[in-house]
Order: structure tokens, then sequence, then C-alpha cells
């Protein structure tokens, strides 16, 4: 699919995801299993010869990097994750895993979660029973917890309650994409032991689920109250999201701190963020200013992203880089301004959450 053709359709995905079961998916790729590509620690001579101490040109470097690639001396190794099918591709959008749970399973392992460490630190029981021990579904709890963070002086956690309740009830898949955020974060976050730690103390996932509400309300035509809210989640969170911007499922913000999304920003599915990610827009126009990302994106901390720019399906942006310009699905992306330095990978990086892998040029001199 040329990028146009892709930013036209990543901009359906926040209407599509509302129908239950809907996704926008990638064209179909043959299956192949996620593969990383390994090279031989000898190169080939004539090769050698040519990453003498005289290359120091970084184009040199590329070229002669490129040349390897096409040797015999690549080898291509399979990963293998645990509890992922070997023909998942994240970049082809969300889907349930074999190893995720229901949702009235994952509420069971959260009842469970809370309760044993309520016994195992006194200090925090009053805490876990009014979060989530004393609700009776998921949502309740997740309602509760948002309110509570929302709330300020001016604007009561009552209030808050009953506004993510209707929200809650008119569009049914705002639970249902809370529950893929949890599933990424589990799966995608090697800080998180329990589905407990997403749900009470991880900003990114709670900032997030936040949005979703204030999204909500924006496409209701309820705008000043979106924007209330958005200017508490910037407040509460260091997170600031424009109410219109749309977003998929499987979201992961890790540490989240410092994200900055614009109006006009679409966000595939299963698209990963570090801190200090600027999804941000270029020009005064009323058009579309911010950029596209694909479904299956991984973008570093501190990458900026700016303008109407599209961001292709399974690519990876490496840390503190700049993107001002189209990247292919699958390509690997580093410096300011970005500029690629692989393409056609085979690798899925919001699975492995690789950001040192493809950065570091492997040669021998």
């Amino acid at each position: 699919m040329q990028l146009a053709q892709q930013r036209s359709v990543l901009r359906q995905v926040g209407t599509q995801n509302r129908q239950r079961g809907s996704r926008v998916v990638a064209p179909q790729r043959p299956a192949v299993r996620t593969t990383r590509l390994t090279v031989a620690n000898t190169a080939a001579p004539e090769i050698s010869t040519q990453l003498s101490s005289s290359s120091t040109d970084l184009d040199e470097v590329r070229q002669s990097l490129a040349a390897r690639l096409a040797s015999s001396d690549v080898v291509m190794q399979p990963i293998s994750i645990p509890g992922v099918p070997d023909d998942y591709h994240p970049s082809q959008g969300w889907r349930p895993l074999p190893h995720h749970l229901s949702k009235q399973e994952i509420w069971q392992r959260i009842r469970q979660e809370a309760k044993a460490d309520a016994d195992a630190e006194p200090t925090l029981a009053s805490f876990l029973y009014s979060s989530i021990l004393g609700h009776s579904s998921f949502e309740k709890s997740l309602n509760f917890i948002l309110a509570n963070k929302l709330a300020s002086p001016t604007l009561y956690s009552t209030q808050l309650v009953k506004i993510i309740e209707d929200c809650f009830k008119e569009e049914p898949s705002i639970v249902e994409a809370a529950l893929a955020d949890m599933q990424a974060c589990f799966d995608r976050d090697p800080a998180c032991d329990k589905y407990t730690q997403c749900l009470l103390y991880f900003k990114g996932f709670q900032a997030i689920q936040c949005h979703r509400i204030a999204h909500h309300l924006w496409g209701k035509g309820r705008k000043m109250l979106a924007v209330a809210l958005q200017s508490r989640i910037s407040e509460a969170f260091h997170v600031d999201i424009h109410p219109a911007a749309t977003f998929g499922r499987g979201i992961l913000l890790d540490h989240a701190t410092g994200v900055v999304v614009g109006e006009t920003a679409v966000v595939g599915d299963n698209v990963s963020m570090l801190h200090h990610v600027t999804l941000g827009g270029s020009g005064t126009g009323k058009g579309i200013r911010h950029p596209t990302i694909g479904h299956g994106v991984l973008l570093g901390a501190g990458v900026s992203v700016l303008g109407n720019v599209t961001v292709g399906c399974g690519a990876k942006v490496g840390a503190g880089s700049v993107v001002v310009s189209d990247l292919p699905c699958h390509s690997v992306a580093v410096g300011v301004p970005a500029r690629i330095v692989k393409q056609g990978s085979r690798s899925e990086p919001c699975q492995t959450m690789d950001q040192i892998e493809d950065f570091i040029l492997d040669y021998v001199i």
C-alpha cells in the first residue's frame, strides 16, 4: 500500500474501532515467522577493505553495510516469543492473542492481586478496597480511578464518575480499548508484573484512558468539557493529547512524561511510545497538519514527528530523532533529521521493544 493510501486508511481507525470486532489492517502479507537479522562475525575480504580507516563518511558506511547484507554472511534466525503465534503481525492491527484474558478473567485476576497486596501491605488496604475490591466490575473500578485522578477543587470526582459512566455506556469500545491497552502494557513492559500495577500506578495507561473519554466527548460535540479534561490530564499526568486526536488499541505510553499529541494526529493499533514523544503540527492551516502513525510502530524516547507525514506500519524511530518526511513500512530511522538506516525489516518492533538493534551499524574493519 502506498503511503498516501495508508494515511487515508489509518485516518478511519477511530470510527472503525468503535464497532466491536472491527479492525483496520494493512494488506495481508505471506505468513512468515518473525525474524531477526544476524550478521556473521567475519566479512568478505573485499568488504573489509571498503571499511578501512579512511571510510569515515556515514554514507560510505551504509553502502558497505548494504553490501554485507547482500553477501552470503547474512543468516536469518527466527525469533520465538512465548505465547505469540508465529503468524501474528502487530503491524497489521490489534487482535486478541491466545494468552490474552477475557474481560472477566482480567477482572478476577485484578481482584486476586489486590487482595494479596492488601494482605501483604495493610497500609494500602483502604486504598485497594476503594479502588478495586469495593467495585463489582472492571468498568466501575476504572471509572473510580480515573475520576479521582482528574478531580480538582472545582471539578468534583462525583461529577466525573457520572460523565465517565455515561461515556462507557454510549461507547462500550472505550472499555474494550482499555483492556487491550492493559494487555499491551503487560506484554511489552518488563516492569509490569501485575495487572494492578498498570491499572493503579502507570500514568501512561491512565492518561490514554482519560483521553479516550475526552475524545468521545469531543465527538459528541461537548468540546468545552473535552478541552477541560485535556487540561486536567495535562496537569495530572504531564501528558498533553488534544481530544480530537485518534488512537487505536493496544497502545503503550511507557513512562509517558512529556508526551504531546496534536489535534489532527492519528495513531494506529499496537503503537509503543516512550517519554517526551511529540506528534506535532506544522503551519497554521486548519487542515491535517499532524502525523499519521501506522500500526505496530515504536517511537523511542524524545522522538518528534512533525507535520502531515506518515510513519509506516511496523517502523521504528530511534530516540531523539526528528521525523519530517514519510517513513516506509518496516523501516528503521534515526537522526536529526531522521534518516532511514534500514528498510524491509521483518521484525515487529512493538513486540520486542528493542531500542538498540538496527541503529548501531555492525561492521568489521
